[in-house]
C-alpha cells in the first residue's frame, strides 16, 4: 500500500512576525544543544529495547505494582490483563518503565504522560463546551526522556494491531505513523511563537474534516460524536443512581460499585472535600460550594487502575442537576525510581500538576486532597462528554490515521510542557529515528507477547490469582 503523508490534524494559530534581536534566539539554541546530543546518543541506537537483567521476571515486577492495592480485587485485575497481550500491556505499564530505564536515552527530559498507550488518549469536553481529542490519563505523568512516552505509544499499536489481525509489515507501517506525526508535530511546534504553542488544539471537527475521505472512519467518528454527547452525568444518572422511598443513592453493581460495609463514605467525602477545594480556582471554589454531596461509593476502573481506591460521589445542584466527582487513588508513578527522585511530596498534586501541564484544557473540578490514613488522591469528573474510539471496529487504514493522530497529541503534549526546539533539533529531518522506534516496538511488542505468556503461567499455576482461582 502506498504510504501518504499524514493528515495535519493538530489546529493552532498561524505564525506571527517575529521580533528580530541580535544573536541566536532561544530555540535556535535549543536545537542546536538537540543535534549536538545525537554524537553521545545517536537516533539509531533507540532500535534496541537495552540490555535487560539476565533473571528478568515480568510477572514479579506486577506482584510488586500489586503492593498498597485493595487485595480482593486483584483477581480482577489480573483476569483482565489476561484477556490478551494489548491489555496485558496496558496494565504492565511498570514493566516497560522498568526496561526503559535500560534502553539509549536522549537525555532531553520533558513531563512525560508515563503511561501513553493508544487507550489513554480520547474525546472530552472542555470547560468551554468544546469537544477536542487529548491524551485523557495521567496517573503516571512524570518527568522523563521523551522518547519513553513515544516507545509506549508506537509498541501499543504494534500489539493492537496483531490483535486485530493485522500483518506484521502492516503493523511496523502503522507504529511508524506514530512516530512519523510526533517527528511533523514537533518541528512544527519548534517554529511557533510560545503562546501559539500553549494553546493549540485539536478538536473533533478536525478529526472529521481531515478524514472526510475516507467514509468508514469518517462515520465512525461522527458516530462517537453523537454517543459522547450522552456521556454526561444527567445520562450516567439513570445508569448508577435511584430514586428509592424518596431518597437518591447509588445502587450497588458489585464488584464494580459497591458500598462498603462498615465504611461511612459520605462522612469521609465531606472531610476530604474541606482539603480539596483549597486546590481549586476561586471561582471554582464558589462554584463547588453549590453543590451538595448525596451519595459515595467504591468504584472499580481501568485495567491498570484495578485494586486502586477509587470513589464515585453523587452531587447536585441548586436546580438538582447531577454531577459525578470520581475520587481516584494516586499511587508513586511507575516512571519514579527509573527517571530520578520525584519532585512531588504529594501524588495527587504531581497527577494534577502534570495534566494541567500536558493538557490542552483540564477539568475545572481538577484538584487534589489527603484521604483516609493518609493516602493520595486526586479529584475529576467521572463523565464528562468523555469518548474513546473503539479499536475493535477500526481497519488498518483506521488504525494508520489513529496512529498519526496520537503521534501529533503527543508531540503536543510535550511541546506544551517546553523543550519542543531541542526535541525538535535531536530528531532532524532524515528518516532514522522513524526507523529505529519502529524497529523497537516490534521488538518490545515481541517481548511483551512473552511476558504474557510468563503471565498465563503464572496464572496457570496459582502464583497469581484471577476471578477463576480457586477461593
Amino acid at each position: 500500500m502506498a504510504r501518504q503523508t499524514s493528515p495535519q490534524f493538530i489546529s493552532s494559530v498561524s505564525a506571527k512576525p517575529r521580533l528580530r534581536l541580535p544573536g541566536p534566539s532561544p530555540a535556535s539554541k535549543g536545537e542546536s544543544a538537540g543535534r549536538a546530543l545525537r554524537r553521545r546518543s545517536p537516533r539509531k541506537n533507540h532500535a534496541a529495547i537495552g540490555k535487560l537483567p539476565p533473571r528478568r521476571d515480568a510477572v514479579a515486577i506486577i506482584i510488586a505494582s500489586n503492593k498498597g492495592r485493595v487485595e480482593k480485587l486483584l483477581p480482577i485485575r489480573h483476569s483482565r490483563m489476561l484477556e490478551s497481550p494489548f491489555t496485558f500491556f496496558r496494565g504492565a505499564a511498570a514493566v516497560q518503565a522498568s526496561d526503559l530505564a535500560r534502553a539509549s536515552s536522549s537525555g532531553i527530559i520533558t513531563q512525560c504522560c508515563g503511561d501513553a498507550h493508544l487507550m489513554n488518549f480520547g474525546g472530552f469536553a472542555t470547560p468551554e463546551r468544546r469537544f477536542l481529542f487529548d491524551i485523557n490519563d495521567f496517573d503516571e505523568t512524570f518527568r522523563a526522556p521523551f522518547e519513553w512516552d513515544l516507545k509506549r505509544l508506537a509498541t501499543s499499536f504494534i500489539l493492537a494491531a496483531r490483535w486485530r489481525g493485522i500483518s506484521d509489515a502492516h503493523a511496523r507501517d502503522i507504529a511508524t505513523a506514530t512516530v512519523r506525526g510526533y517527528c511533523g508535530e514537533i518541528a512544527h511546534a519548534a517554529a511557533e511563537n510560545t503562546l501559539d504553542t500553549w494553546y493549540a488544539a485539536v478538536t473533533w471537527k478536525d478529526l472529521l474534516r481531515d478524514v472526510r475521505d475516507d467514509p468508514v472512519v469518517f462515520d465512525r467518528l461522527k458516530q462517537i460524536t453523537v454517543e459522547a454527547k450522552h456521556h454526561t452525568s444527567e445520562y450516567v444518572f439513570h445508569k448508577l443512581a435511584a430514586l428509592r422511598g424518596g431518597k437518591i443513592s447509588l445502587h450497588d453493581q458489585p464488584p464494580l460499585l459497591y458500598h462498603p460495609p462498615g465504611q461511612d463514605l459520605m462522612a469521609m467525602a465531606g472531610r476530604f472535600f474541606k482539603g480539596y477545594v483549597k486546590t481549586l480556582r476561586w471561582s471554582n471554589r464558589l462554584l463547588f460550594s453549590r453543590f451538595r454531596i448525596i451519595d459515595a461509593a467504591f468504584k472499580v476502573v481501568g485495567v491498570g487502575s484495578v485494586g486502586t481506591r477509587c470513589y464515585v460521589v453523587l452531587m447536585l445542584g441548586e436546580q438538582n442537576e447531577p454531577v459525578f466527582l470520581q475520587i481516584k487513588e494516586a499511587r508513586k508513578s511507575v516512571l519514579a525510581g527509573h527517571a530520578g527522585p520525584s519532585p512531588w511530596r504529594d501524588e495527587g498534586e504531581r497527577v494534577v500538576v502534570g495534566q494541567r501541564l500536558l493538557q490542552t484544557a483540564s477539568d475545572i473540578f481538577l484538584g487534589w486532597a489527603r484521604g483516609p490514613e493518609g493516602r493520595f488522591f486526586y479529584v475529576r469528573q467521572l463523565r464528562d462528554m468523555k469518548a474513546s474510539v473503539d479499536i475493535a471496529s477500526m481497519n488498518a487504514h483506521g488504525l494508520d490515521l489513529y496512529a498519526s493522530l496520537c503521534g501529533q497529541t503527543l508531540a503536543r503534549a510535550h511541546a506544551k510542557a517546553g523543550g519542543a526546539p531541542r526535541i525538535a533539533g535531536y530528531l532532524g529531518k532524515s528518516k532514522a529515528f522513524h526507523k529505529a522506534l519502529g524497529e523497537y516496538a516490534v521488538a518490545y511488542a515481541d517481548l511483551t507477547e512473552q511476558d504474557y505468556e510468563s503471565f498465563r503461567r503464572a496464572a496457570a499455576s496459582g502464583r497469581i490469582r484471577t476471578e477463576t482461582s480457586p477461593a
